[in-house]
C-alpha cells in the first residue's frame, strides 16, 4: 500500500453519501460547493462547473498510488470547517475515501457524491452543455 494512508477500516468515520439526483439538487441550490479529487489531467477533460479541484492522488502507477499529503489542507484552504460541499471523483472511490479524511479532520458539512462523476453525466438532472450549433 506504500504511502496511502487511512483512518482504518473506514468505518470509524461515518461518511454520508448522496445520489447523482441529489448532488444535482444540492448543487442548483446554491448552497454546495464542489471539490473533485481526481488528478488535474482527469479534471481538465471534463468537470462539474464551478468545481474547485484538489487531487486525492498525486500519481497512479502499476506500483500503487501516491496519496496528496497535503490534500486536507489544501481544501481548508478552499473551504472552512463548516461550509457545505460534495467530494466528486470519477466513480465514487476516491471521493469516499477523501471525504472520510476530510470528516476525521473536523469537516462538518461534506457529503461523497456516490458513483463519482461519472454517475452525475448520466443523471436526468444533471444540466448538459448545450449541443453546439454548425
Amino acid at each position: 500500500m506504500g504511502t496511502l494512508r487511512s483512518s482504518g477500516s473506514g468505518a470509524a468515520v461515518p461518511v454520508e453519501s448522496v445520489d447523482p439526483e441529489a448532488a444535482c439538487a444540492l448543487l442548483a441550490s446554491g448552497q454546495y460547493g464542489y471539490v473533485d479529487v481526481r488528478m488535474w489531467e482527469d479534471f481538465d477533460k471534463g468537470h462539474v462547473a464551478g468545481a474547485r479541484n484538489v487531487p486525492y492522488y498525486l500519481s497512479v502507477t502499476p506500483h500503487g498510488k501516491e496519496h496528496n499529503p497535503h490534500f486536507v489542507d489544501q481544501v481548508a484552504a478552499l473551504h472552512a470547517k463548516e461550509d457545505r460541499f460534495l467530494v466528486g471523483c470519477r466513480s465514487g472511490i476516491r471521493s469516499r475515501l477523501a471525504t472520510a479524511d476530510l470528516v476525521a479532520a473536523g469537516f462538518t458539512n461534506v457529503k461523497n457524491l456516490e458513483g463519482g462523476y461519472l454517475s452525475l453525466l448520466k443523471s436526468a438532472s444533471y444540466p448538459q452543455p448545450a449541443a453546439s450549433h454548425h
